[in-house]
C-alpha cells in the first residue's frame, strides 16, 4: 500500500481508539439504565436516541468535513464528546444513586442525553476518515485501506463488548467515564502531533478574476444535485438504505431469536466469538481487494448475505445460527468496503464528507423503522401463527412450532425479499449505469495536499535525511 501509509495507520489507530472508547460509553449506559431502572422502555429508548440523531447529524456533519480540515473536525469531535463525558461525571458524583432507580428522573436522562450526544459527536470521524483515505492512499489501493477500516469497526465491537460488561459490573459508571476522558485526551494529543494532509489547494483564478467566497453552508441541494449527476449513484444509495430497513430485523429480533436458544451468558459468550469474523473479514479485503468492479461485488456479496439468512432459521440450532451469523460477519467488511471505494472514486473530493454524510444520514434512518414496526408485529402476528395458529398447521411439522420458529420465519421471509431485490438490481438499468460509469473513470493519484503549518505534505515512506524535522512529526 503506497502513498502517505503511517500517517494512514497513525489516523487508523486513534480512530480505533476513539471508536472503543465511544461504543463502551454507548454499552455501558445501555447496561447501566436497565440495572438501575429494569426497564426495557428505557434501554429501547437509548438506542432509539443513538439511530435518530445518527441519521439526523450525517448531512451536516458531512458539511463540517468538507468546509474545515480534516484534521480539526477531528480533534473538535474528540474534544466535544471528552467536554460532555466529564460533566456526565460531574453529575454521577453529585447524584444519589437512589435517583438514577427511577426512568422518570430528569437528572437520569439528562445524564443519559449528555453520553449519547459525546457518543454521536464520535460520529464525524466515521465521515472523515473516508475522505482521508482519498487523500492518503492511491485509488488502485483504496479498496484494500477500506478493508482496514472495516477491521477496525470488528475490533472496537469486540473489544468493547468486553470493556462494558466488566467496568459497568465493577463500578457503575465511574470507571467507564474515567477510562473515556483519559483515553479522549490521550487521543488528542496524538492527533495533535501527527502530520495530516489534507484538501487539496484551490484552484487560482483567473487575473482580473475575483475569487470565489469559500461556500460554508450545508447546501443539501448541491450534495443532491452530485449524487444526481453519478449515473446509477442514487439507487445505490436506496439499495443500501432497503437494506438497512431490512437489516432493522437483525436488530430488533436476533437477540431474542438468539436467547431462546441458549442461556445469556453462552450469547454473550458467542458474539465476542463472532465478532471476530468482522476483523478477519475486513483483514480479507486488505489482502485480497475487491476487484475490477467494486459495484458487481457488492451485490453478490448482499445475495450470499440474504441467502444466508434464509437458511440459519430453518431449524432451531445454535450451531446454524452460529455458522450463518459468522458467515454474515465475515462478509459485511466487503459490501461496506465496495461502496466506500466506489464513492471515493466517482464524488469529487471536496464533496465527498457531504455525500458521505448524505449516505449515512438515508442509509441508517431506514434501521430504526424496521426495529420500531417489526417487533409489535412479531410478537402479535408471527410467533401466535407459528405457536397455535395456521402456520403451525402448515408447516409446522417441518419448521417447528412454538415462539422461536415465528421469529425464525420473520428471519426467512425477510431473506427471501432481501435476495429477490438483489436479483433484481443485479439486472437493472443503474446497476449497468454506475458500473460502467465507475469503470470508464480515469485512475488518479491522491490529491496533494496543500501547504499548511500543521499538516505538511510528508511522504512518509521516504527516509528523511539525519537533520530533517520531518522524522520526529512522522512518529508522534
Amino acid at each position: 500500500m503506497g502513498g502517505n501509509r503511517k500517517v494512514f495507520y497513525h489516523l487508523l489507530a486513534n480512530t480505533l481508539l476513539v471508536s472503543v472508547i465511544n461504543f463502551t460509553v454507548w454499552f455501558a449506559i445501555t447496561f447501566y439504565v436497565y440495572l438501575q431502572t429494569r426497564s426495557v422502555f428505557a434501554t429501547s429508548i437509548i438506542a432509539g436516541i443513538f439511530l435518530v440523531m445518527t441519521a439526523l447529524t450525517g448531512i451536516w456533519f458531512g458539511s463540517l468535513v468538507d468546509h474545515h480540515r480534516k484534521k480539526t473536525v477531528m480533534q473538535a469531535s474528540a474534544l466535544i464528546s471528552l467536554t460532555l463525558y466529564a460533566a456526565a461525571f460531574v453529575i454521577d458524583q453529585l447524584t444519589p444513586e437512589r435517583e438514577f432507580t427511577d426512568p422518570s428522573s430528569v437528572l437520569l436522562w439528562t445524564f443519559v442525553v449528555l453520553l449519547m450526544l459525546g457518543v454521536i459527536a464520535g460520529n464525524i470521524r466515521t465521515i472523515a476518515l473516508p475522505t482521508l483515505v482519498t487523500v492518503l492512499i492511491p485509488e488502485a489501493e483504496r479498496d484494500k485501506a477500506n478493508g482496514l477500516v472495516g477491521s477496525a469497526t470488528g475490533v472496537s465491537f469486540l473489544v468493547t463488548s468486553v470493556i462494558s460488561g466488566v467496568l459497568v459490573g465493577a463500578s457503575g459508571m465511574f470507571w467507564v467515564l474515567l477510562l473515556a476522558v483519559g483515553v479522549l485526551g490521550a487521543a488528542m494529543l496524538h492527533l495533535g502531533l501527527l502530520p495530516v494532509p489534507e484538501r487539496p489547494a484551490a484552484a487560482q483564478p483567473e487575473p482580473g478574476e475575483q475569487a470565489a467566497a469559500p461556500d460554508r453552508t450545508i447546501d443539501l441541494r448541491g450534495t443532491l444535485r452530485v449524487v444526481g449527476n453519478v449515473p446509477g449513484l442514487p439507487a445505490l444509495i436506496l439499495f443500501s438504505a432497503f437494506n438497512n430497513f431490512l437489516g432493522g430485523v437483525y436488530m430488533a429480533l436476533l437477540d431474542a431469536y438468539g436467547l431462546s436458544l441458549v442461556s445469556v451468558q453462552a450469547w454473550g459468550l458467542l458474539w465476542g466469538v463472532l465478532s471476530t469474523g468482522f476483523i478477519f473479514g475486513g483483514l480479507l479485503v486488505a489482502r485480497t481487494g475487491l476487484g475490477r468492479n467494486p459495484l458487481r461485488l457488492l451485490l453478490g456479496v448482499n445475495a450470499v448475505l440474504w441467502s444466508v439468512t434464509i437458511l440459519f432459521p430453518l431449524r432451531s440450532s445454535v450451531v446454524l445460527l452460529a455458522a450463518g451469523m459468522y458467515a454474515y460477519m465475515l462478509l459485511v467488511p466487503y459490501a461496506e468496503a465496495a461502496e466506500q471505494t466506489i464513492l471515493q472514486k466517482v464524488v469529487p473530493y471536496e464533496r465527498q464528507g457531504r455525500v458521505f454524510g448524505f449516505a449515512q444520514s438515508v442509509e441508517q434512518a431506514a434501521s430504526p423503522l424496521t426495529a420500531f414496526l417489526i417487533g409489535p408485529i412479531a410478537q402479535f402476528v408471527f410467533i401466535p401463527l407459528m405457536t397455535d395458529g395456521a402456520g403451525a398447521d402448515a408447516i409446522g411439522g417441518w419448521f417447528g412450532v412454538g415462539p422461536d420458529r415465528g421469529l425464525a420465519l420473520v428471519f426467512v421471509l425477510t431473506g427471501m425479499i432481501g435476495l429477490a431485490v438483489t436479483v433484481l438490481a443485479l439486472r437493472s438499468t443503474p446497476y449497468r449505469r454506475l458500473s460502467g460509469y465507475y469503470l470508464a473513470q480515469p485512475e488518479s493519484p491522491p490529491p496533494a495536499a496543500e501547504p499548511d503549518a500543521d499538516a505538511d505534505a510528508v511522504d512518509l515512506d521516504e527516509e528523511p535525511d539525519r537533520g530533517s524535522t520531518h522524522r520526529r512529526a512522522s512518529s508522534p
